[in-house]
């Protein structure tokens, strides 16, 4: 996994009012736990620019007043009317100790159904996986060339070698659906595969069989006269 170097600087006073000045001179307010004690401190917001602001899942080299640890991103909150990066959590990583991370969901290979029209649908983005970090993956690949329309793939499905998945065994993570285009292009197939009726006109007249008798005359000769 990668990681991502920070530097902050230790705060010398904790409160919202120490919080609003920090934000105001475009520093985020910071708490790194998990460790033998809590580490107050901030960093300069263009800081989290290749942390936060991408789909990679990486740990994090921090740097605050000198001091280094590693880390990883546990949360980030965001003020609700400007979307501004206003606080976030670290969590110390320590060894042998686990930790619970989102990791990306990327699928590979390409459906059938999808090459038959149907849609491929992705219902979740990232997966909840718990275990060691050092076993953690940048990504979690799900294999898409098997899957026809109406068919997905379940977080029971997935198996990750000395890591757990938090979410619900039975949540679809990614599945094909069936669409408009697809129904349209299974009925013509099926029109094609069906064998056309061989249409069997109708004679304007047979021909008489042998033998048979021919027809008798349209009028009989009056009888003559004695």
């Amino acid at each position: 996994m990668k990681s991502v170097s920070i530097s902050g600087s230790l705060r010398t006073n904790v409160g919202k009012k120490d919080a609003t000045a920090l934000r105001n001179a475009n520093q985020v307010p910071c708490v790194l736990y998990g460790g033998t004690e809590q580490v107050h401190f901030s960093v300069a917001a263009p800081e989290f620019k290749n942390l936060i602001y991408t789909p990679e899942v990486q740990t994090v080299d921090l740097n605050v007043s000198g001091k280094k640890y590693s880390a990883i991103l546990q949360e980030a909150q965001y003020h609700a009317l400007t979307d501004n990066l206003i606080h976030v959590d670290f969590l110390e990583i320590i060894a042998g100790k686990h930790v619970t991370m989102n990791i990306p969901v990327r699928t590979t290979g390409t459906s059938p159904g999808v090459r038959a029209g149907g849609k491929l649908l992705k219902k979740l983005k990232t997966l909840k996986v718990k275990g060691p970090v050092e076993k953690m993956p940048d990504t979690i690949d799900i294999a898409i060339d098997q899957l026809e329309i109406g068919q997905g793939v379940r977080v029971s499905d997935i198996k990750l070698n000395g890591l757990t998945l938090l979410n619900s065994e039975s949540v679809t993570v990614v599945s094909v659906q069936v669409t408009r285009a697809a129904v349209a292009g299974a009925d013509e197939a099926a029109k094609a595969a069906t064998p056309a009726k061989a249409a069997a006109p109708a004679a304007a007249a047979k021909a008489p069989a042998a033998g048979a008798a021919k027809p008798a005359a349209a009028a009989a000769k009056p009888a003559a006269k004695k």
